[in-house]
């Protein structure tokens, strides 16, 4: 399998060298974007030529042209990644899948601090509680970055940056308000601005939707009820400049929603709905000065989650059910680095994390009712990283070395390390490797769950290999990427007897393909193409035994997604959009076989009109043809859907 990776790899670099086909890849802004400066790979300004790493980065123009969309849709149609439930009701679970590895594998950041809900199986972070609105820039940093971020980054890292950059004005006012078919409305107010010293911002938006039913109507009858959704974020942010060497800021932000659910697969229900919570807020400090460049970071979240189920409607066992969830978390970091010489940068840091969960279930039914104990849990960690980077002829050389120590308070310590080279061969053309360990550690409920949890869970440990490389002219950029990634170790959950276990032993071999091209000065095309492949080791969801499955679960092995859009007048811009998912497989029920998903092809459009430099007109369509599909088997996923709005910038 490897030696096929490498050959097509190698076929697709030839034909460019030779032809300059056009082969599939990133966003319209790559061009652009594929040198510009990030932060998330190294925890410093440093362009992307400089690192091996591989980053995507989602624009601000891009963002604005997605103003229709959600943040788990526009991840979705990123190379290496698929967010599972982007296309069902709104308010359904958002899994992450990056690169192949399962769900809890991937670590969200927001302003490159680590986010998660403790409250969660695998400490996952919702991605329901973000508005697109509030977003200024994503970066997704692939491969394994447990050396930087530590537990959870497995497959790497998504930071979701909120603070605005280049605010000059005192005040300033952006609104957007947008309307779609389900009764869909959006709405965004913003005010920043810059004093002084004294950079502010502070934001509202809103989503709501009547929306369609959650569970699929496997029966034809059509009288499953519309599951709706109302969803609210607020936020803040302070930065003051107090001398030119020491910035000190602080920030807040609560997120709240509330979602009608259905019963489960196939299964309708009236009056069932989840109620989700955060609040996150902290403070941080940096002081540069000379070669000298240290940060500071404090967050505390405090996240819920309530299940009502008052199922009078419903004949059954159970009359009535009140499930809540709290979780709470506290985030400190401290590093820096220092510029030793122009070709040594040292980088030292170390974080403490802490998380604890309550969970309280009451319930009804025909016998009485149950009302057993509330769980409470914690857990904590302690973590020291260090970095080298190296730089050589005129930095055309770079490395990168890392190594990181884990104590936690449950398994004990562990270590990671990490070994990113990239060389740029001509001013266009470069290669790039990487070679780097991650852990995932486990959960509060895995280990602690009076049911199902193990006591004895030891941390996922995996090695991570990758090697691409890029191109960039002026009409035309392009970066293929291969990796392959072992998990030993892995933790999984047995179906047979019901508890979580270290078992697990998966193979991730796959290929990323990101192109974009400028053929006219107007136009501009994208695509990316992944291709995941591998094997996973573990208890058999259909019986006692042990089995080996060639296929991951809700994870394609082929996608695809297409752009292109259109500069019809320095006003008026349009486009198109296409993705095409193969099929895979999904749990086709209690000790029965995966059942496959059949393969999909979705259409798009978007448009905008500026009609002063501070109006905007803009339209989103999705799923145009209204494919039935299905990213989850028994749910539904979204048919034709479109929002039409206006952005006011002053």
């Amino acid at each position: 399998m490897k030696k096929k990776i490498f050959i097509a790899a190698a076929v697709l670099i030839s034909s460019q060298l030779y032809a300059q086909k056009p082969v599939p890849a990133v966003s319209e802004d790559s061009i652009k974007s594929l040198d510009e400066v990030v932060l998330t790979a190294t925890k410093m300004p440093l362009k992307q030529s400089q690192t091996g790493k591989v980053v995507t980065v989602i624009g601000k123009e891009q963002i604005e042209r997605s103003a229709g969309k959600t943040v788990a849709q526009l991840l979705n149609e990123q190379v290496g990644i698929t967010i599972n439930g982007a296309y069902n009701a709104a308010g359904s679970v958002q899994t992450v899948f990056m690169r192949g590895a399962s769900s809890g594998r991937t670590l969200i950041l927001l302003d490159g601090i680590p986010v998660s809900d403790p409250s969660m199986i695998n400490s996952e972070f919702d991605l329901n509680l973000f508005s697109i609105n509030d977003v200024e820039r994503i970066e997704i940093c692939k491969g394994a970055q447990s050396t930087l971020y530590g537990s959870d980054a497995v497959a790497g890292v998504i930071n979701i940056i909120t603070v605005k950059s280049d605010v000059k004005k005192p005040l300033n006012v952006k609104a957007t308000a947008a309307f779609g078919n389900k009764s869909t409305l959006r709405g965004n107010l913003q005010l920043y601005g810059k004093a002084g010293n004294l950079t502010y911002t502070a934001r509202y938006a809103k989503l709501s939707t009547n929306g369609f039913s959650s569970a699929y109507d496997s029966t034809g009858i059509g009288d499953f009820d519309k599951d709706g959704y109302s969803g609210d974020v607020v936020s803040a942010a302070v930065q003051y400049q107090i001398i030119p060497a020491l910035q000190l800021k602080t920030f807040l932000q609560y997120s709240q929603y509330r979602a009608d659910i259905d019963a489960g697969v196939f299964a309708d229900e009236n009056d069932y709905f989840i109620k989700n919570s955060n609040l996150s807020s902290g403070f941080g400090v940096n002081f540069k000065k000379g070669i000298v460049n240290i940060s500071g970071n404090y967050q505390f979240g405090q996240l819920k989650r309530k299940y009502l189920n008052d199922s009078l409607d419903q004949p059954g066992f159970t009359l009535y059910e009140d499930n809540k969830y709290n979780g709470r978390t506290q985030y400190a970091e401290l590093f820096g680095n220092i510029t030793a010489t122009k070709w040594l940068t040292v980088l030292v840091g170390g974080d403490y994390r802490w998380a604890t969960m309550h969970q309280k279930y009451y319930s009804e039914s025909a016998f009485g009712p149950y009302d057993p104990p509330a769980f409470d849990s914690s857990l904590h960690q302690t973590s020291f990283y260090a970095s080298l980077f190296f730089s050589a002829f005129n930095k055309k050389l770079n490395v990168e070395i890392g190594g990181r120590t884990n104590k936690h308070s449950r398994y004990g310590t562990n270590t990671t390390y990490s070994f990113n080279p990239s060389y740029t061969i001509t001013k266009n053309w470069r290669v790039f490797g990487s070679i780097a360990s991650g852990f995932k550690a486990p959960s509060i409920y895995q280990v602690f769950d009076q049911y199902s949890g193990n006591l004895d869970l030891q941390p996922e440990r995996s090695v991570n290999y990758e090697f691409g490389v890029q191109q960039t002219h002026n009409k035309i950029s392009s970066r293929v990427v291969y990796f392959h990634r072992d998990i030993k170790n892995g933790i999984d959950y047995d179906y047979v007897n019901y508890k979580y276990f270290n078992f697990v032993k998966q193979t991730v071999d796959g290929l990323e393909l990101e192109v974009s091209v400028q053929p006219v000065k107007k136009l501009n095309l994208s695509a990316n193409y992944t291709l995941i492949t591998g094997r996973e080791k573990t208890q058999s969801r259909k019986s006692t035994n042990d089995t080996t499955y060639n296929h991951f679960l809700r994870r394609p092995k082929h996608s695809i997604n297409l752009n292109m859009s259109y500069q019809f007048t320095k006003d008026l811009s349009a486009g198109i959009s296409a993705k095409s998912v193969s099929n895979r497989f999904d749990v086709g029920g209690y000790q029965k076989e995966d059942m496959l998903l059949d393969s999909y092809f979705l259409l798009g459009a978007h448009a905008a009109y500026k009609l002063k430099s501070y109006l905007k007109f803009f339209a989103d369509a999705q799923n145009i043809t209204n494919k039935k599909f299905f990213d989850l088997r028994g749910y539904n996923s979204i048919p034709f859907m479109i929002n039409g709005g206006v952005t006011f910038n002053w």
